[in-house]
């Protein structure tokens, strides 16, 4: 029998919204092609790297301020600012000069700005709208069967989007494809390369409407602030106020800070290695039209792991989840190291269930263990170090290849397209030995920590 509406969490319109701007904020056409599409307007692989980094600066500068400013003043307007600042960052991407390698890195530099302040002011704020909307209907017990409700969703439009993106990107194939259907029309490189941002523009247009829907819990409207020209400084007193409670907070409870930590180890090297996977797919052999198929085949796990993680957040604990996630995210970044033809798509599912399940175990055991007043701010303060690390890593990476690059220069042997190969190669494999130190790290810490948690 189905659950009655007084007793169904999507019978509530932030729950419905919610998980609609996650899905339109999250599923973008580009991804299955995201490292190759800066490369091909014309970037390099460190200005590649530069920006990604400057993204995650941005994120952390913003992230924090961004959550207190949410209880501040109010989550559901934090949620809209996002998908507005989205469909600027698209526009910028969607109508960029392609060759111009010094416009292009400049106006790759604001939407990676742009991108970042969006994260942010995402970041915490729609998850704790949505938290605190279920607390207030005396659901909050069912916040697991929304992220698995949310996450399958997501993965449906990831797999929408992996699909169509990758197909419209490679021209030559969406040509063949027109030609089958009988379709008058050829497709050039450069509009090919464009579609899947045109069509990420149109989800956030999508998203913003999703947004505007949306309405504050009844304690958050009694305590928002609303701004005028004269009360900005006090909100920002205000907001940074409880940034800094809220991190002491943090740092005084041990639950709370092992959960990041955890958190944000399994997150950047995940997200590190979705942000080089085309560059990766190319180095095994596959064609460039099926690295959105397999992205699709890859999200579908989505619709399976959060059933997995529910069951794991009820029946183990924290320690061994943690560590089951551990060894799987490891076994995957030796197995990518090896770049074996075709079949090095495979270690690719232990990455992604890694991040499915990271975001699910965070999510959960975070909410759980913080006050309603604070909640923004703490899932802003687990964006932020998730986007240090991030970021942290990105500079490691550049500096990485960098130094690699002087030492294959300095011998001579390769050039051009066969010296970048070389140095993505080389590059991943100090990635599981990189995991393997900094999980034996918070490992120790977070056993050293168990009779406080």
């Amino acid at each position: 029998m189905a659950k009655s509406d007084q007793t169904n969490p999507l019978s509530l319109p932030n729950i419905r919204r919610f998980i609609a701007f996650r899905v339109l904020f999250n599923a973008r056409f580009y991804y299955p092609v995201f490292t190759i599409i800066f490369l091909d307007f014309g970037l390099s692989l460190e200005q590649f790297a530069i920006l990604n980094v400057v993204w995650a600066a941005s994120i952390v500068l913003l992230e924090v301020p961004s959550g207190a400013m949410a209880d501040t003043i109010g989550r559901r307007n934090l949620v809209v600012i996002a998908a507005a600042i989205m469909i600027i960052e698209m526009l910028l991407l969607c109508f960029a000069p392609i060759g111009n390698s010094q416009v292009v890195f400049y106006l790759f530099m604001v939407n990676r700005i742009l991108s970042g302040a969006a994260e942010a002011a995402a970041s915490g704020a729609d998850e704790a709208l949505a938290y605190d909307t279920m607390k207030e209907a005396g659901m909050e017990k069912d916040w697991g069967r929304v992220l698995e409700i949310q996450m399958r969703r997501q993965s449906i439009a990831f797999v929408i989007a992996m699909s169509l993106g990758a197909i419209l990107y490679d021209h030559t194939r969406l040509n063949v494809f027109l030609e089958w259907l009988s379709i008058p029309l050829v497709v050039s490189k450069e509009m090919s390369m464009r579609l899947p941002l045109f069509l990420t523009l149109a989800l956030g247009f999508a998203a913003f409407f999703a947004t505007l829907g949306m309405r504050e819990t009844s304690n958050q409207a009694r305590e928002g602030k609303k701004l005028t020209l004269g009360s900005c400084s006090n909100v920002a007193i205000d907001a940074f106020r409880k940034t800094f409670s809220t991190g002491g907070w943090i740092l005084r409870t041990p639950a709370a800070l092992i959960i990041i930590l955890a958190g944000f180890l399994f997150d950047h090297i995940a997200r590190m290695i979705l942000t080089l996977n085309s560059q990766y797919y190319r180095l095994i052999d596959l064609p460039e039209a099926s690295f959105g198929f397999i992205g699709s085949g890859l999200a579908l796990l989505g619709i399976f792991i959060p059933r997995l993680g529910r069951w794991l957040v009820e029946s183990k604990t924290k320690g061994f989840n943690f560590t089951l996630l551990g060894i799987l995210t490891l076994v995957g970044l030796w197995l990518m190291s090896l770049f074996t033809p075709v079949w090095g798509a495979l270690p690719m599912l232990a990455i992604y269930v890694s991040i499915f399940l990271t975001g699910f175990f965070v999510s959960h055991y975070l909410n759980e263990v913080t006050d309603s007043d604070i909640r923004a701010t703490a899932l802003s303060f687990k964006g932020l170090s998730f986007n240090l690390a991030y970021g942290g890593i990105g500079i490691l990476y550049s500096w990485l290849v960098n130094h690699l690059r002087q030492s294959e220069e300095a011998m001579g042997s390769l050039q051009g397209e066969e010296l970048e190969n070389s140095l993505f190669i080389e590059a991943m494999s100090w990635f599981p030995g990189y995991f393997a130190i900094v999980f034996a790290v918070i490992l120790l810490y977070g056993f050293s920590k168990r009779k406080t948690i």
